[in-house]
């Protein structure tokens, strides 16, 4: 606690030999950082300019990567800085602010994907009706509400815990995510019980609504002949292993990360930086590849000489 500025700081220790490989960890990250920078952008871009890239779709996929973007923002710039100083530490504002960033643009994703899950269902399913459900206004709406209400629900347990007494002022991590219910002196009830129901909430009803949606449309798929499974095959896909990526990092930050372990400083730290690291590179690789339209325009803009 500084006295003087009435500001408390917490100590981040969950770095492994920062001393000894500080310069390494900050090339190796500030690489990764701009390489997501740029992969997201550029399809992002492509998106914007080719005008047959205008549907829903695609819209839906650039938001996915400009909240990959966005959520990286959040994470990079204080873990460059933390490998270049001498003490790793942030005021619990900053804290606090950066874990309601860190959920936000989390949570954003699920839904995101929980958005896209209904797009390809009314597109394969009910293609007739499709450009009358998915119209623009509506398209921009569902955005709109997806960033919405992730930070309606993240905001009320920030809140609640910038008014809890701090007893520990060291967190087992390289930035803020739930791990910061272990600075409190006692866990609110409150906040452990809107954490279930937010996480029901948020995450368990939109992966089921996704899980049960893929299901409809591979069946419908599947009666419907080859023509048809190709291109659900092409178009669901990206967005099945997108879903399987993040839950798999999820489950590790909402059971491990609040839960003592017998995992070693080293162990944690690597699972840690998957979630920032893996992620948002893995996103703008799997659309660019997997997508054929935008993977035709990944094939002029690097390679146009090869482009009839």
């Amino acid at each position: 606690m500084d006295d003087e500025l009435n500001v408390t700081y917490i100590t981040l220790n969950g770095y492994v030999d920062v001393q000894r490989f500080r310069y390494l960890y900050f090339l190796i990250m500030f690489t990764i950082y701009i390489l997501i920078i740029s992969f997201n952008v550029t399809i992002m871009c492509l998106i914007w300019i080719h005008k047959n890239l205008h549907e829903p779709m695609y819209i839906f996929i650039a938001a996915l990567l400009l909240n990959s973007v966005l959520f990286s923002t959040t994470m990079y710039p204080k873990l460059l800085t933390d490998f270049l100083s001498e003490k790793q530490i942030i005021s619990y504002s900053a804290c606090l602010f950066q874990y309601f960033l860190y959920y936000t643009f989390s949570v954003s994703e699920f839904l995101l994907l929980a958005v896209m899950a209904f797009d390809r269902y009314v597109s394969i399913c009910k293609p007739l009706q499709y450009p009358t459900i998915m119209k623009k206004t509506r398209v921009s709406s569902l955005l709109v509400l997806t960033w919405f209400v992730s930070a309606c629900h993240v905001v009320i347990p920030a809140i609640v815990s910038a008014k809890t007494k701090l007893c520990h002022f060291t967190i087992k991590g390289i930035y803020c995510n739930n791990v910061i219910y272990e600075l409190q002196c006692v866990e609110s009830r409150v906040v452990t019980l809107y954490g279930v129901v937010a996480l029901v909430d948020i995450v368990v009803l939109p992966v089921l609504f996704i899980l049960f949606t893929y299901t409809k449309i591979l069946l419908i798929a599947y009666r419907r002949g080859r023509e048809v499974r190709k291109k659900t095959a092409e178009t669901c896909l990206p967005h099945l292993l997108v879903l399987i990526s993040f839950f798999s990092l999820s489950v590790y930050d909402i059971s491990i990360a609040r839960v003592e372990s017998n995992l070693s400083s080293t162990a944690r730290f690597i699972m840690t930086l998957q979630i920032v690291l893996y992620h948002p590179l893995f996103n703008p690789l799997i659309y660019g590849l997997k997508m054929k339209e935008i993977y035709k325009h990944l094939k002029r803009l690097f390679c146009p000489t090869k482009i009839i």
